[in-house]
């Protein structure tokens, strides 16, 4: 789509081709959607969106009546059944709780291979590919700087730390309950990879979302194994993951300027000189240096492959100071908010623009919301390049209204709902330690939403879904089990 930084990529003909293969295979009765429990709550939220998008073209009009919004009004719908569809697919394939054991293996070895090569990225210099801007979303081979965060390939640090997030409560608690002695070596060594790749993702929301996820985790699995069983661990896990953070990476530095606990250091030395704010928002703004807005881990990666390892980070080119680079990449004047300047440079967009922008698009349609993909806009002409609101229940309430808002994130509660209903019906360990972490995985990702989109992002939402497939199957079994008792 000319002008829009979102891409055709192989992993969406992938799941095209798949959906396909599963919509004749369904017409063939070869599958079947019978006793599906998301069957009818998505087809809500699909048809929801659907009468989203006609009220934002006829009756609020925020969406112009020409081929390139429209086009990319109905782009974004399509791609939430993009994502639905991946869960149908897997869930028709799962016949068997041996099958639930095997998903869940391959699924830990994937997480071992997306470890290695983020590992690769941050010290072997292997090529990152990133949609942070409009240049790199082409495909534009970078390399990560001295202090640059590991991010998911055509994505973004968020994207990979949330899948981080969500993998990590369900390994950390499967590598204590697994009795094999290799199988438990193998998940603690892939935790461990993982948790580290989480601290060089440099993500506070998802770390966060992390400890959270893992205390529901081994708060659901007291019931199971015990008090002692599970708070003893529990506390293990969490003393080894603070300890971590705070020790290494630049994950601390994120919070320590979060919290000012950084300016400790340097009260004193930082008088920031005030400079007249431009016209628009009523915000005072500060003309400062990037330092006192963000963390050395805000360095974005460069083009610039390093010639020697030794100094990499001693001749790497600044914006605007190398030629050849893209126009887009050229050096602006760095203007800051004062909310940038009181929190940091990402906290501060979200409370001058995106979070703003996503309440004025529900007030313009309460019940249905503005429309896909017309938040970012100040104008209704604009054709925005991406769209983004770094919170996925005002996106939901802006984009669709309460309507949209209620279907989504009630089919999302119906799931977890479901799972913990079902914990005290599995009577194998590990098939109840994969549903109480899934179950509080959903919920880690429920928080991780208040600051990310995370249900729109590809990398997020594919492994969300797959899990989503995963805990309904053991669900099932569970319920008919007990059934036939």
């Amino acid at each position: 789509m000319p002008g829009y930084i979102v891409r055709l990529r192989l992993d969406d003909v992938l799941v095209a081709v798949a959906f396909a293969v599963w919509v004749v295979q369904l017409i063939r009765k070869k599958v079947s959607l019978r006793n599906n429990p998301l069957l009818v709550p998505m087809i809500v939220y699909v048809a929801v969106g659907a009468l989203s998008s006609l009220s934002a073209i006829f009756v609020t009009k925020t969406v112009p009546l020409s081929f390139p919004h429209l086009e990319k009004l109905f782009f974004n719908w399509a791609r939430r059944i993009e994502y639905f569809s991946v869960f149908f697919v897997f869930a028709s394939t799962i016949k068997s709780l041996n099958q639930v054991k095997k998903y869940v293996y391959v699924t830990a070895a994937v997480l071992l291979l997306v470890s290695i090569y983020g590992f690769g990225q941050k010290y072997l210099y292997w090529p990152a590919y990133s949609t942070m801007n409009r240049e790199f979303s082409k495909g534009v081979t970078l390399y990560l700087t001295e202090h640059a965060r590991v991010l998911s390939t055509f994505g973004g640090h968020y994207d990979l730390a949330a899948y981080l997030m969500m993998l990590l409560t369900l390994f950390i608690p499967l590598s204590l309950i697994v009795k094999k002695w290799f199988q438990k070596l193998l998940l603690i060594l892939i935790s461990a990879c993982a948790f580290w790749l989480l601290i060089l993702t440099v993500s506070r929301t998802s770390f966060i979302a992390y400890l959270f996820a893992i205390t529901v985790a081994f708060g659901l699995l007291i019931y199971k194994k015990g008090y002692f069983w599970a708070i003893s661990r529990y506390a293990l896990v969490l003393v080894l993951s603070l300890f971590v953070m705070l020790s290494f990476g630049d994950l601390s530095d994120r919070f320590s300027h979060l919290l000012k606990l950084d300016k400790l250091k340097t009260m004193g030395f930082l008088k920031p000189i005030a400079k007249e704010a431009p016209k628009g928002p009523n915000v005072a703004y500060i003309d400062i240096t990037n330092d006192n807005v963000g963390s050395k881990s805000d360095t974005p990666p460069t083009t610039a492959k390093p010639s020697v390892p030794v100094d990499v980070y001693n001749n790497v080119p600044e914006y605007g100071s190398a030629s050849g680079l893209p126009a887009s990449m050229a050096a602006k004047p760095r203007v800051y908010s004062q909310a940038a300047v009181t929190y940091d440079l990402s906290t501060g967009i979200r409370l001058d623009y995106t979070w703003p922008q996503a309440i004025k698009g529900f007030l313009k349609n309460p019940l249905l919301g503005s429309g896909y993909s017309t938040l970012t806009k100040k104008n209704i002409q604009d054709f925005t390049e991406a769209e983004s609101t770094d919170n996925d229940f005002l996106r939901a309430l802006g984009e669709t209204g309460l309507l949209g808002f209620l279907a989504f994130f009630g089919l999302i509660g119906f799931i977890i709902w479901k799972g913990i209903r079902a914990i005290k019906d599995i009577s194998d360990p590990f098939h109840y330690t994969v549903a109480a972490s899934l179950v509080a995985a959903t919920l880690g990702l429920l928080l991780n939403a208040v600051y990310i989109d995370v249900f729109e992002a590809s990398k997020v939402a594919y492994v969300f879904w797959i899990l989503v497939a995963i805990l309904l199957s053991i669900v099932k079994f569970a319920e008919a089990k007990s059934t036939r008792k």
